[in-house]
């Protein structure tokens, strides 16, 4: 076998990538994360043993965009975070809490718990949440906090997070590299089960 036919056969098999001009590069290891859960993307990459770094950009009580305060009220917790693994910023993200869950949380450190845990800390119990994902591409504000061009494939996910009392908690948004990751689905006689993927460029 020729170098050529096998830098064909383990691009054929996912395990590099070759880029015209740029050269070949090892390509990384696949990321699960299951929408079937109420757990943050970060805390299941981290199940897996994957390092996860959370940069917070904004932590403050605000008035929402017309579209969120309709549901939420005003003020709102505004968190935004960006997520970074492998070195590289993945996802950006913008949380909004309402009152009073919001006004518990402005001191929790973001960079090291994550929203979840900490509405759990503060008594709020989720019960459910209602999600709905869609192919884009970034626009120039996200761009930036990605580091990534204009234009670029994503996924945006949107996530409203209800209490047990059915009051709604959270408003959440997500855009995620679309090189990044991907959506899995295992069918079963008796359901099906989604997952995320994601995939270190």
């Amino acid at each position: 076998m020729t170098l050529r036919q096998a830098l064909r056969h383990l691009s054929d098999e996912g395990l590099i990538v070759q880029q015209a001009g740029k050269g070949t590069y090892v390509s990384p290891p696949h990321l699960a994360y299951r929408l079937g859960s109420l757990r943050s993307l970060a805390d299941d990459l981290r199940d897996q043993g994957h390092e996860v770094h959370t940069r917070v950009l904004d932590s403050s009580l605000r008035r929402p965009p017309s579209a969120v305060a309709v549901q939420l009220g005003a003020p709102a917790l505004r968190l935004e975070r960006v997520r970074e693994f492998a070195g590289r910023a993945a996802v950006h993200q913008v949380s909004w809490v309402r009152k009073p869950f919001g006004n518990r949380l402005r001191p929790v450190d973001f960079t090291v718990k994550s929203l979840y845990a900490a509405l759990a800390d503060a008594g709020v119990a989720v019960a459910r949440a209602t999600e709905t994902i869609r192919p884009d591409v970034l626009d120039e504000t996200v761009a930036g906090h990605l580091r990534a061009a204009v234009g670029t494939p994503v996924f945006v996910s949107d996530r409203t997070t209800f209490s047990l009392d059915d009051t709604m908690v959270v408003v959440d948004r997500a855009v995620i590299l679309g090189d990044m990751m991907e959506i899995r689905a295992a069918r079963a006689a008796t359901g099906l089960s989604l997952t995320w993927s994601g995939s270190q460029p």
